[in-house]
């Protein structure tokens, strides 16, 4: 005898509809709990002070506890998308990396923070693996650029907090080196004076570019700007009097007049590497 003659076909949808309920419900409450242990392992590694058992704890939460290897990702869109987005597009690209397990959650910020844990393995580059699925995410939200920094692996997790200040400074270069394509970074993606200064925070650049520049800043809103011109001119033609004065399209007596009144402002001395270099850097930074 069928089953559905013993039930009936109504009492069969029923019974159907309250299983696939049942599990629906057993599924969401378990996103839930991991939701909310994904979420207190992104407060215990972003606090100001890190307390090691919380983090420890939270890591088991996640499931990720003694794990021989960590990484730490940061990714967030530009523009800032809807709250979740980042987290979620997170998320899906690291669903494929083989033989790794992950907790994702959002930061207060909107940008999404992800520990990865596996066994050590001198191979797996966690960069170059979430950089192949990179690439098909901006589709979640259209007319953002999603971009990641991606730590180096660390060995536990008292060096989480260094790992994830890594992936932030990693992020910040992604930024700056493709603004308007996905992108991710890693710390040997810092190929540069640029991409290394991108992870600093604004405030400390603006300070060091008024410490370096501001005679020149404050030299007037003609001559200053001339100077600056200048400068940035020399240095980019390797400090050549000769290819800086065609550049300008000035006499070559005129750099030489300008680069000593920017060497008399400065205090730098432009015939030294490491004055030329505080100099490039303080124009990075503006």
């Amino acid at each position: 005898m069928h089953v559905d003659h013993l039930l009936g076909p109504d009492r069969l949808d029923q019974e159907i509809a309250g299983l696939l309920g049942r599990h629906r419900r057993l599924d969401d409450r378990r996103r839930a709990v991991r939701a909310t242990a994904a979420a207190e392992l992104a407060a215990a590694l972003g606090a100001s002070v890190v307390d090691a058992g919380r983090l420890r704890g939270a890591l088991d939460a996640c499931g990720l506890g003694g794990a021989g290897a960590y990484t730490v990702v940061v990714a967030g869109l530009t523009p800032r998308g809807e709250a979740g987005d980042a987290a979620a597009g997170l998320a899906e690209a690291l669903a494929h990396l083989p033989s790794a397990v992950h907790a994702v959650a959002e930061a207060s910020d909107g940008e999404a923070i992800a520990v990865v844990a596996r066994e050590p393995d001198a191979g797996y580059d966690v960069r170059a693996l979430l950089g192949e699925a990179w690439p098909l995410l901006p589709a979640r939200r259209p007319g953002t650029v999603p971009h990641a920094g991606v730590s180096g692996p660390v060995d536990g997790p008292e060096r989480l907090g260094a790992a994830l200040a890594m992936a932030r400074h990693a992020l910040a270069a992604a930024r700056v080196a493709g603004p308007a394509a996905p992108r991710v970074a890693g710390l040997g993606d810092l190929d540069g004076l640029g991409p290394l200064l991108a992870g600093v925070p604004a405030d400390v650049r603006d300070a060091y570019r008024a410490t370096v520049l501001g005679p020149l800043l404050g030299a007037g809103r003609g001559s200053g700007a001339m100077l600056l011109e200048t400068l940035r001119t020399f240095l980019a033609h390797d400090c050549s009097w000769a290819r800086t004065a065609a550049a300008l399209h000035l006499h070559v007596n005129t750099v030489h007049y300008r680069v000593r009144r920017i060497e008399a402002l400065t205090g730098r001395d432009l015939s030294r590497l490491d004055h030329k270099a505080d100099l490039r850097a303080a124009l990075l930074c503006g």
